[in-house]
């Protein structure tokens, strides 16, 4: 089994690993969805038991945990995948129903459903009338009226 070696390629992991010794940012997308918001978070290689998603406020924090299974006796000829832990937070600002918020992880992308608060939701104001006018309209009458 032939593997390049590339050793400023293995210099920019070993910096990297070096210099981040704290959780790595995981990416998301992020996009609004008629009257909830969805946040899916790429998180491949992750026990889905190891994610864990609160929200504090109006705070959403999603972290989650990568690690490598090493047997008895294996030698590793490479290893590039990152491992350790994984942290996202996202500001939800106002308008967000934080108490029906769902999550769901599927071939290694994490799905958040964020919905939107009924009271932030668009919503139609029906106008009524202040004075009600009456159906026929008198012109009062005139003195002296001119007929031709």
């Amino acid at each position: 089994m032939a593997l390049n070696f590339d050793p400023f390629r293995d210099l920019d992991r070993m910096t990297d690993s070096l210099l981040r010794q704290g959780p790595r940012l995981m990416p998301v997308d992020l996009f609004r969805d008629g009257d909830h918001y969805v946040l899916s978070a790429d998180l491949p290689g992750v026990d889905p038991g190891s994610v864990d998603i609160d929200v504090d406020g109006q705070l959403l924090t999603i972290r989650a945990e990568r690690t490598l299974t090493a047997g008895e006796g294996m030698k590793w000829l490479s290893r590039e995948r990152m491992t350790g832990s994984f942290l996202r937070q996202i500001s939800l600002g106002q308008g967000i129903d934080t108490e029906r918020i769902e999550a769901s992880y599927t071939n290694g992308v994490l799905t958040v459903t964020i919905p939107v608060s009924e009271k932030a939701k668009p919503r139609k104001i029906e106008v009524s009338l202040a004075n009600e006018q009456p159906d026929t309209l008198r012109v009062p009458e005139t003195q002296g009226a001119v007929e031709s």
